[in-house]
């Protein structure tokens, strides 16, 4: 089931833009700390989303894009899973 909505369209306009290939970027919104890595088209894939502690690990939620591309690479499917608690 895709948890795009529960992420609010907000976080979401942040995931759809283009970063740096396989890289891990860190932001925030509002008053959530926001950390998600990247494929090699940088694309998000991993998102960790909640607040950081004292060692800079984020402590809330944890999700996981997935991306499904027809054969000649048009986009079929795109959502978000959530994976659980991030610690």
């Amino acid at each position: 089931m895709s948890k795009m909505t529960n992420l609010g369209n907000d976080i979401i306009t942040i995931l759809n833009k283009r970063y740096a290939p396989n890289t891990m970027v860190e932001t925030s919104y509002k008053n959530l700390d926001l950390a998600f890595k990247t494929d090699d088209q940088g694309v998000p894939i991993l998102l960790f989303i909640g607040k950081k502690d004292e060692q800079g690990h984020i402590k809330g939620e944890r999700y996981a894009r997935r991306l499904k591309k027809s054969g000649d690479g048009t986009l079929l499917k795109d959502h978000w899973d959530h994976k659980g608690k991030a610690t």
